[in-house]
């Protein structure tokens, strides 16, 4: 901005320097965010079932993954079942080892200036937790990838490529979508029996995977369901366990705010919307009131 007491702009002493640190990182940020983007677009280093972050990817591009794959199924002439295990992860961008990332990079040959970048942008962190008017003071965090930042879904694609080798077998006629914390496992064959066995096989997997990462799976969250188009020609009581732990078969699951029915009606979903309406509705009317 100009001001009416200086009219030599050519003089280098009139500028000064403002800087603006947050400004900086957050575009330096963006553009690294950009090259992991074209690292993982040009070399395929990651899989084309994950849908966080990468370009003309979301949840939509899930869940149409997901019900294309069934309707995929139901079209061959033999009967078969498709059987699908929702499991979903317990604080995923808090638990990430930085050196467990960085080898995972490293495997998918990322450029040495950008791990470079990477790993300095994940030292030297540091916590604290101010409870009323008590403050911890800070301490030094060697774990996890801030939230706040958009390199942190793009990091954790690489984090978790390994689950991606353990959850999708061709030979087990198993498929898989990941969406940062959900992990959705699919499988179609004729028996509901062989269904539950070839899951609590890649669960299993999943499992030795988490120890490996420091990641685990909150199993109170575990759903499974089987998509069929007639009822009579299976046993729709089959449940599931996996490492001790049953898991009760339900008509329909919630995928990424989505209720699923076993034959794919959408009835169930639009009662849940309906019912959020209605809710929404008494709120508005509660704020309206007390202005």
């Amino acid at each position: 901005m100009q001001k009416s007491d200086k009219k030599d702009y050519f003089n280098a002493k009139i500028y000064k320097l403002i800087v603006l640190l947050n400004t900086l990182s957050k575009v330096l940020k963006f553009i690294i965010f950009e090259h992991l983007q074209n690292v993982v677009e040009m070399c395929n280093s990651i899989s084309n079932i994950q849908m966080r972050t990468c370009k003309h990817r979301s949840t939509d591009t899930t869940l149409q993954l997901i019900i294309k794959k069934i309707h995929i199924v139901w079209s061959d002439t033999r009967r078969k079942v498709i059987s699908l295990l929702s499991l979903n992860k317990k604080n995923v961008f808090n638990n990430v080892a930085h050196n467990k990332l960085l080898h995972d990079m490293k495997k998918k040959r990322v450029f040495r200036l950008l791990l470079k970048f990477v790993k300095n942008f994940l030292k030297n962190r540091c916590i604290m937790i101010t409870i009323n008017d008590y403050m911890i003071m800070k301490r030094s965090v060697n774990i996890d990838i801030s939230q706040d930042s958009s390199l942190s879904s793009i990091l954790y694609l690489f984090y978790n490529i390994n689950l991606l080798k353990a959850c999708d077998d061709i030979r087990l006629r198993t498929s898989f979508t990941d969406f940062v914390n959900d992990v959705n496992i699919l499988i179609y064959e004729k028996f509901m029996k062989h269904n539950c066995k070839v899951l609590s096989e890649i669960y299993d997997r999943c499992e030795q995977w988490s120890k490996m990462h420091d990641i685990k799976f909150s199993k109170t969250k575990h759903e499974l369901i089987h998509f069929i188009r007639t009822s009579k020609w299976f046993n729709m009581n089959i449940n599931v366990k996996l490492m001790k732990h049953q898991i009760d078969l339900k008509s329909d699951i919630r995928i990424l705010k989505v209720q699923l029915n076993f034959k794919l009606k959408w009835a169930i979903h639009m009662h849940h919307v309906e019912a959020k309406l209605v809710i929404k509705q008494k709120i508005m009317q509660t704020i309206i009131k007390s202005t």
